[in-house]
């Protein structure tokens, strides 16, 4: 924390007076816990020794973590709760579920509340949001359901199955992945349009079963 006074200060100045890196000296403007500048653009001297006055209750309150992107909120989550697996994917269905906000996105991808994730004590919640929250590619997917990977297109085509986001392949640059959820998966097993064992049961080289179904227009 620098202990030079100046008259007035910046945001930098004022960040760096009270020891704030840039992403926790914008949430607490945001959380109002540092008033707007009060000097054109700048903040006096006055509101900032007034900040340093409070500044215990201040850093309380905005917290540690910074609004962070799916994995890193996903690890920070498996290892607050000791014991509990956290799935990729966990993220997006807390926010589905609306328990976790999104706070912007970095590189067009979403980013999650810090705050929220410190603040977070209902381990149940996490564990609901992993096992319907879980993502699979699509032939992981296919293979979770047990069919073959041309049974599982049938799914897709026919709009009985969406993926729920997408990410970029760590093996192919540039290549879009989509990527489906586990509760989507379950609710293909529970249809009562499509008869799985019927199609698991299709032997390897015949037309499948699901080739009938209409294709989603």
């Amino acid at each position: 924390m620098t202990t030079k006074n100046l008259t007035s200060y910046g945001p930098r100045q004022f960040g760096g007076r009270i020891g704030f890196p840039q992403w926790q000296f914008e949430r607490a403007l945001r959380l109002e816990l540092i008033p707007a500048a009060d000097l054109d653009g700048r903040w006096s001297a006055a509101v900032v020794n007034d900040v340093v006055a409070r500044l215990d209750a201040v850093r309380a309150a905005v917290g540690t973590v910074p609004d962070v992107g799916a994995g890193r909120a996903e690890r920070y989550l498996a290892e607050r709760f000791t014991g509990l697996t956290v799935h990729p994917g966990t993220a997006a269905e807390l926010a589905r579920r609306g328990h976790l906000p999104r706070k912007g996105e970095h590189k067009g991808h979403p980013l999650y509340c810090g705050l929220t994730l410190e603040r977070f004590t209902d381990r149940g919640k996490v564990a609901r949001a992993s096992a319907a929250g879980r993502t699979y590619t699509r032939d992981e997917a296919a293979a979770a359901l047990g069919l073959r990977a041309a049974d599982f297109d049938h799914l897709v085509r026919a709009g009985l199955l969406t993926h729920s986001q997408t990410t970029v392949s760590a093996w192919y640059k540039g290549v879009v992945v989509r990527l489906y959820r586990q509760a989507d998966l379950d609710r293909v097993r529970r249809s009562s349009r499509i008869d799985l064992d019927a199609v698991r049961a299709t032997p390897k080289g015949c037309k499948s079963p699901l080739a009938t179904l209409p294709t989603k227009t």
